[in-house]
């Protein structure tokens, strides 16, 4: 049974939103708080978590995440790299996230890394959690928003340090070669984990039968990990179809902390940062007008709703203090880490690659080394035990 009191707030908002955006913006940003919406559901209902799967990596030498990962961008460079190639989709500009590849992203990445194992998610997890009711999580994403603002105050610090030009696959290569080269490195990753999976375990793991199955597993979930990866390129994709460019998180952060710096009587315009015109305008602009922002609120009601249908939208309160702790930290590493890296583990790495974009290849690589370095921090700060994959590490 679908708890009605979160169930109708997360509607009510849904619905609202979508004929305001509609009549006050585009219909283009409507489909967008729905595309965000659907994000949500499908991110709750599949557990798609992108620091969980690290996690078990590193700690269990367990790659069934990860592997989902690889294909979540598997099918995400198939549909991209064609239209970012042209540059056009459905007789529309399409343009993806490729950034410099330099010091700030290898920074950055580690830092969000770190940050992704104490505050206990990365960007999207943190937003469907948090529209799950976790109240943990509402600590990182308030100190994931100041992250994000304090590193648009040293911006310029940052971008001023070596870095070479940006690289784009579909750009240097052409579609196919760019996407045969990707889908030869996801590949290798994957049967990279499968290899150390079957040396520490004898085995993959093998996958639970759910419980429930049709349509009450379609409301309720639980849902297929693979299904979920392929829901999420999918949804990117129409995100480019609609906003011209991929699913970002964390630009929104950085607005909304400079917005509440506004509020208290500092002017954040003067900062290097939002003085680049489309961050200006942004800046100037109400927030409904930011693509990403309704996003970000389309997918923490879409998790709500679907924590609402699967009866499992339980506020906690009760936070230890060294988890408290954590996620302070953990918010602060994840938002100072993603705006100096250009991105998350979705503007940075998911869509990142998907684009073609080279830095989304540093960034995985650091980002994987700051959650090697957070695993081993966690015990301090949740008490649980800190398991090597092989003896001696």
């Amino acid at each position: 049974m679908m708890q009605k009191g979160p169930g109708v707030m997360a509607l009510a908002v849904l619905a609202v939103g979508l004929l305001w955006l509609a009549g006050t913006v585009s219909p283009a940003q409507a489909g967008l708080l729905l595309t965000g919406a659907g994000l949500g559901v499908v991110l709750y209902h599949a557990a798609f978590g992108f620091t969980s799967a690290w996690r078990r990596v590193i700690v269990e030498r367990r790659g069934r995440g990860l592997r989902a990962q690889m294909v979540l961008l598997s099918v995400a460079v198939v549909l991209f790299f064609p239209p970012l190639a042209s540059g056009t989709l459905f007789g529309h500009a399409a343009e993806g996230f490729v950034a410099p590849i330099g010091v700030s992203v290898a920074v950055g990445a580690f830092m969000f890394g770190l940050g992704m194992q104490l505050g206990g998610g990365c960007a999207s997890g943190t937003l469907f959690t948090a529209g799950g009711g976790s109240a943990r999580m509402m600590v990182t994403l308030l100190f994931f928003i100041l992250g994000s603002v304090l590193a648009t105050v040293h911006f310029d610090w940052w971008m001023a340090l070596p870095a070479f030009a940006p690289v784009s696959l579909p750009k240097i290569l052409g579609p196919t070669n760019g996407i045969f080269l990707s889908l030869a490195l996801f590949g290798a990753i994957a049967l990279g984990t499968v290899w150390l999976e079957k040396r520490r375990h004898g085995g993959l793991e093998a996958v639970s039968s759910p419980k429930t199955q049709g349509w009450a597993r379609l409301l309720r979930g639980p849902w297929p990990l693979l299904a979920g990866a392929v829901a999420l390129a999918v949804l990117n994709f129409v995100t480019l179809s609609l906003a011209g460019r991929p699913w970002g998180i964390t630009s929104a952060f950085a607005l909304w902390g400079a917005k509440g710096a506004s509020l208290v009587g500092i002017d954040p315009s003067s900062w290097a940062y939002w003085q680049a015109p489309d961050r200006a305008a942004a800046l100037d602009a109400p927030v409904w007008q930011d693509i990403t922002t309704v996003m970000n609120v389309g997918i923490i009601a879409g998790a709500m709703l679907a924590a609402a249908l699967a009866g499992r939208f339980a506020p906690n309160i009760r936070i230890p203090a060294r988890s408290l702790i954590a996620a302070v930290l953990g918010g602060l590493l994840l938002g100072y880490g993603a705006r100096i890296a250009f991105g998350c583990n979705i503007g940075a790495y998911f869509s990142g690659i998907a684009s073609g974009s080279l830095h989304g290849w540093l960034w995985l690589v650091f980002a994987f080394a700051g959650n090697m370095l957070g695993v081993r921090l966690r015990p301090f700060f949740f008490r649980a035990p800190y398991t090597p994959s092989v003896k001696g590490c």
